[in-house]
């Protein structure tokens, strides 16, 4: 099982899904990891409660990479708060020191499960939750102007 999700990580690192940048992005965020330099800016539009478009580049480690190719596919055209609370499991994931989560919640991750024993290595854990921070400000920012923007 962990080479399978060697296996994934690896693929996402080469052959990045969502990889690119939006024209007029509702919510961007660039993210640093200092610790080792991975980079990220996510850009996300939003619609009716749902990611309509969303886009990512970024450079750095495989585990980044393949994270936020891994997310792209996961969250594109999802309901935001189906978005953020498959963030929340997958922080809870990271966190949980390289142990799966419950049946029920690792089902949820799909491939994201791959990232299981990133938890075992502090010094990954922030690479491979860059993306998922970039997103969950890049969604605040393009809420809160969609909110401006029909005044509510």
């Amino acid at each position: 099982m962990e080479q399978l999700y060697q296996q994934v990580i690896l693929d996402h690192s080469r052959e990045r899904s969502g990889e690119g940048t939006l024209e007029n992005p509702a919510g961007q965020s660039f993210q640093v990891n200092p610790t080792c330099g991975d980079e990220c800016n996510v850009q996300v539009n939003t619609a009716e409660g749902k990611i309509s478009e969303l886009a990512w580049t970024g450079k750095g480690c495989s585990i980044s990479q393949a994270s936020l190719s891994l997310m792209y596919e996961m969250v594109d055209g999802e309901p935001v708060t189906e978005v953020e609370e498959l963030g929340e499991t997958f922080r809870e994931l990271i966190h949980n020191r390289g142990q799966e989560l419950d049946p029920e919640k690792m089902d949820q991750l799909e491939d994201l499960g791959a990232f299981t024993g990133v938890g075992r290595y502090s010094a990954r854990v922030k690479c491979a939750l860059l993306g998922w921070m970039a997103l969950r400000d890049a969604l605040i920012q393009a809420q809160d102007g969609s909110k401006e923007g029909s005044g509510e």
